[in-house]
């Protein structure tokens, strides 16, 4: 390949008279500006060929296109892409007017990916053809654009309105036999006969089936304008619902019905209008920040470029069944690991076994997983009492309560049990590693592992390093976070690591402002329209009080310069209220677990705000939506600029990831970074300054962020080299 081209494609002509026509762009077969060139350029060949009778069109590699190079989107959102050409030349000029308007048939020939813009170049074959394991999507959504090669308007075409929203608004891609029950593929093949098949269709096409079918004036699939005005008005209700700060999904619903009511080319020009405003939209910017910081995370300076190859870990053990443990035990059984779950004694390990039991049983329920493999699944746990079978295990995670004493006990066992190789690993949250592995010679193995709750369905994995971690044992650990379907982040050792740490002022700040004169659900109100799953005092609920006021504590005792003791917790425990599992915390909850607003709370705050000595403040009467989010997210961004200059995170972007990933901060937003550096430093510290003078040092902008808001600098820029605490 020339250098600096982005992919090409490559064209051999068969003594059939079949011309196939191979996407060549490693890993996936990106589609890129060359590549489709290439393929014009090789289509027209064929064209011009006498020899050629029909072609078909594949990717190298058994993956036919993981859809559009994202790089290119990137590009014209820094403003470097201006001498591409638009949107409406490729759905246009060159997919619609020069592919599917060729004058000799082309078919599809897929295996392994076709998303994005692979589908909508296949979708505009004249058939195609699929391996029953081949993926098929639009999957644009996730990057805040929207299918811009045609794909709103030959999807309903081929499957179907009510299919074609679904597929386009949750992102999710169907299998090849899926696909073909649904008629977005002709027939499906094992993949040692899939460009052989596909031969035989573009020739029987080109013999046999003229004038043949052109996907964009399909009209059999579509349902009548009636019926149809109905299922956009039910579809545009229940995506406000899931998506009510979003743009971009009402906009791709209002191209695909400029397309059913006006007309596939209308569609397509109000398809390629929209496309070009989306890419550079703030949503889309976001959304393309965190899918390459996401796949920047396993790459870590002085560890992952030391070329070491990570070593093979089949067998893994855990240390206590309780939530974390259960939830730990099942993410790694669904990846088909071998797993030892260990507890003190048989009521707890039963216990243990049960929970892990009923999160697999609530797979098969939901239909993901077969009652055959719920069983081949399930038979990989052994329950244990003691240490006998750790004698050749590959890893360790210890998931038992936020007990130091126990866990360096257990740390101590584990090294004369486990073989030398074993990786000892703790799912501490806050605690700090140096301690618990200081009754050990093994510290070089030693490191945390701290998954989220629920582990089994949370995708972050925060991989806790000390200054005597190995670097083997940080690679290991990021193959193996990979291998069960985590996003991996390296961080360094320190109370709360850095996502927790970066966290906990976000739900002071809340108590704070609650003794202060705010109120509770119009706190959580305001954060859940911003964007998070649930506001801070409901997922205080969520996690329980206990845990709540022991994590709490570890931050007091840590950095009592900048946090805030409040009492409205211990007020509420005292009387029984526990959060969400004894069904009183700051909600009430039904048989349900439903939470609702109970208006006994009132006596709770008034007894903390007493207790506080604080005057209510007036002047918070009257803050908006904005200023709570402003209130409670600022003190987190502070924390997180500690973070970075302290050198616990590698990188900002790992801390975007870590915000959305472990805490659900809106990826829309690009992570808390991200979203930091598009409101500006300047603003964030004057902000702070305003209510450290108001409210005491809990808010004051630590040096990192005072500095870069003198110099109008962005927060995200590269954090200096990583200091002496990793």
């Amino acid at each position: 390949m020339a250098s600096g081209r982005r992919g090409w494609t490559e064209m051999e002509v068969g003594a059939d008279g079949v011309a196939v026509i191979t996407i060549v762009h490693p890993p996936v077969n990106s589609l890129s500006y060359d590549v489709l060139n290439s393929f014009k350029e090789n289509l027209e060949r064929a064209i011009q060929r006498n020899d050629v009778k029909a072609i078909v069109v594949t990717g190298a590699k058994g993956k036919f296109s993981g859809g559009f190079d994202i790089s290119a989107f990137s590009e014209i959102q820094a403003g470097k892409g201006v001498d591409k050409p638009k949107t409406s030349y490729l759905s246009i000029d060159m997919v619609t007017d020069v592919f599917e308007a060729a004058r000799k048939p082309l078919v599809a020939a897929i295996d392994g990916l076709a998303l994005g813009g692979g589908l909508e170049l296949a979708m505009a074959c004249h058939a195609r053809i699929c391996t029953s394991t081949a993926q098929l999507g639009l999957p644009e959504l996730q990057l805040g654009i929207l299918p811009g090669m045609g794909g709103t308007q030959r999807l309903p075409r081929l499957v179907g309105l009510p299919k074609a929203l679904e597929m386009i608004l949750t992102s999710k891609p169907v299998k090849g036999k899926e696909a073909h029950a649904v008629g977005l593929v002709d027939a499906i093949v094992p993949p040692d006969e899939l460009i052989k098949s596909a031969r035989l269709w573009a020739l029987d096409i080109a013999e046999n089936r003229k004038p043949w079918l052109i996907t964009l004036y399909r009209n059999d699939k579509l349902e009548s304008l009636a019926e149809a005005r109905d299922i956009f008005k039910f579809v545009r209700a229940e995506t406000r619902k899931r998506a009510a700060n979003l743009q971009h999904p009402f906009v791709c619903i209002d191209c695909i019905e400029e397309g059913v009511v006006s007309g596939p080319r209308a569609g397509l020009r109000k398809e390629s209008e929209a496309s070009e405003i989306l890419v550079r939209s703030d949503t889309s910017k976001s959304l393309v920040h965190i899918f390459f910081s996401q796949r920047a995370t396993s790459k870590v300076p002085g560890i992952t470029d030391l070329g070491l190859v990570p070593r093979r870990i089949s067998k893994v053990a855990i240390l206590g069944g309780g939530l974390m443990g259960s939830g730990i035990a099942t993410a790694l059984l669904l990846s088909n690991y071998t797993v030892i779950l260990k507890e003190v004694n048989d009521k707890f390990l039963q216990g243990g076994v049960g929970r892990i039991k009923a999160n697999l049983q609530s797979r098969v329920k939901k239909g993901k997983m077969t009652q055959e493999n719920f069983e081949k699944t399930f038979s990989r746990l052994i329950g244990v009492l003691d240490y006998e079978q750790f004698r050749n295990v590959d890893m360790v995670i210890e998931a038992v309560i936020e007990n130091i004493s126990l866990k360096q006990e257990i740390f101590a066992d584990l090294e004369k049990y486990c073989p030398p190789h074993c990786i000892l690993a703790s799912n501490t949250s806050t605690i700090d590693l140096n301690l618990i592995g200081q009754r050990t010679k093994s510290q070089d193995r030693i490191l945390g592992a701290h998954f989220f709750s629920p582990a089994h369905v949370m995708p972050l994995l925060e991989i806790v390093r000390t200054q005597k971690t190995s670097p083997q044992v940080i690679v290991d650990l990021l193959d193996f976070g990979k291998k069960i379907r985590k996003t991996p982040i390296v961080v360094g050792n320190c109370t709360g690591f850095a996502v927790n740490r970066m966290f906990f002022p976000y739900t002071q700040s809340a108590f704070l402002f609650v003794d202060r004169g705010l109120d509770i659900y119009q706190i959580d109100h305001a954060i859940t329209k911003f964007g998070m799953p649930m506001g801070p005092f409901r997922l205080v609920d969520l996690v329980g009080f206990g845990v709540g006021f022991a994590t709490g504590a570890q931050y007091v005792e840590n950095f009592p310069d900048r946090t805030y003791k409040a009492m409205l917790l211990p007020i509420m425990m005292e009387d029984k209220r526990a959060g969400e599992a004894t069904r009183k915390g700051f909600y009430i909850y039904d048989d349900r677990r439903k939470a609702k607003p109970d208006p006994e709370i009132k006596k709770y705050v008034d007894k903390s705000r007493s207790m506080a000595g604080i005057a209510v403040d007036p002047n918070l009467s009257k803050v908006s939506d904005k200023d709570i989010v402003e209130m409670l997210f600022f003190p987190v961004v502070n924390e997180a600029c500690r973070v970075l200059d302290e050198g616990i995170a590698v990188k900002a972007s790992d801390l975007d990831i870590a915000s959305v990933m472990g805490m659900g901060f809106p990826p829309y937003r690009g992570g808390v970074m991200f979203w930091a550096d598009s409101i500006g430093a300047r603003y964030i510290c004057s902000r702070l300054e305003e209510w450290s003078k108001a409210y005491g040092d809990f808010f004051r902008p630590c040096a990192y962020l005072a500095d870069r808001a003198s110099k109008g600098a962005s927060l995200s820029a590269p954090a200096e080299q990583m200091k002496s605490r990793l």
